[in-house]
């Protein structure tokens, strides 16, 4: 627990101390967010045009650092396999996130990867991050909402079903990112649930078939990623000094995917993370109303414009929102909790 508490901290002060450095280094060599124009009225294109963006480096650079620290507190605490995939899937993310917002910078507009590139990207290194667990973690291949219900399923369908859980949850949070604190602020609570799930896990490992070394140091990761986050929101809420930008939103992403699939709750995510599923859903049903019917459902997608163009001012949406990913993450460890306390001989 201490090496936890130790990872929160650690990765708070770290990003809220190192973004303003970053945020002078990108200012003077005017690395800054180009705003496309086809956004809501009541959006301020102008003020928020330039605002550095690539934050993310400071997000992935801080927890990086405090699960470092986390580990040289205390040697009860392993770099465990686990530990070493997630990473390798939350830097590559990054990577592919980075080269995207530096394309978009040097092109002056906010478009960077061609959608195949970007994809193909995320693929890459979602694909190499399953195999990894598979191979490598040795994960089991099964499809876990609680241990309640859980079965196995081919190892080559698993491989596809984790690949698209990554891609799909990179890309949901880089949708949501489209308000100032929007996408760190709900990050933040659901790090939060997977500290509980993975500490939950560590207390209790032979009863979820797991090794407890790996789900601590999954649940350091989470804790470090959590800090980071908040540190970030520093800086980052209204009015933000600095966009994560898709350097910051598909590594958080793919994070929340990674340990989803590691702690084995892959189908537990899309209810920790029911927000980002709102926000998605909101794109796909558009899409879908205006090519099929001609109407739009919203009168902007994602969600979060529609309310905008509803006259609710920026901060009210945001702060509502993460009322909202609170209560999706509440209801995601409650149901956590709920099939815990059905494992025999736990609860007295």
């Amino acid at each position: 627990m201490i090496a936890v508490l130790i990872a929160v901290a650690t990765s708070f002060l770290v990003c809220v101390l190192t973004t303003p450095f970053l945020i002078r280094f990108l200012h003077r060599r005017s690395i800054g967010q180009a705003i496309r124009d086809d956004g809501p009225v009541a959006h301020p294109h102008e003020a928020k045009a330039g605002t550095p963006t690539m934050g993310g480096l400071a997000i992935i650079l801080a927890a990086f650092v405090a699960y470092l620290v986390a580990h040289i507190r205390t040697e009860a605490i392993k770099f465990a396999d686990t530990a070493l995939a997630l990473w390798f899937l939350i830097i590559g993310m990054a990577l592919v996130g980075l080269l995207d917002d530096w394309l978009g910078v040097r092109k002056s507009r906010n478009l960077g990867l061609r959608k195949r590139g970007k994809l193909a990207g995320q693929y890459l290194v979602a694909g190499g991050f399953a195999l990894l667990a598979l191979w490598f973690v040795g994960t089991a291949t099964r499809l876990s909402f609680t241990r309640a219900f859980d079965f196995e399923i081919a190892a080559w369908l698993w491989v596809v079903i984790a690949v698209m859980v990554v891609v799909s949850s990179a890309n949901a949070v880089n949708i949501t990112d489209g308000l100032d604190g929007l996408a760190a602020g709900s990050a933040a609570l659901v790090f939060a649930a997977f500290v509980v799930v993975a500490f939950t896990q560590f207390r209790h490992a032979e009863a979820y078939n797991l090794i407890a070394a790996q789900q601590i140091d999954l649940a350091v990761i989470a804790a470090a990623m959590m800090g980071a986050c908040v540190g970030f929101l520093w800086w980052n809420a209204l009015p933000a000094r600095i966009f994560m930008g898709d350097t910051g939103a598909l590594a958080l992403g793919a994070a929340l995917a990674g340990l989803a699939i590691l702690t084995q709750t892959i189908l537990l995510l899309p209810i920790l993370g029911g927000l980002y599923v709102m926000e998605t859903g909101s794109v796909i049903l558009q899409i879908i109303s205006f090519r099929g019917f001609k109407r739009r459902i919203f009168r902007m997608s994602p969600i979060h414009h529609h309310f905008e163009l509803l006259g609710w001012p920026e901060s009210t949406v945001v702060v509502r929102f993460w009322i909202l990913a609170g209560f999706a993450m509440a209801l995601g460890l409650g149901l956590f909790y709920a099939d815990f306390l059905r494992i025999p001989g736990l609860v007295g």
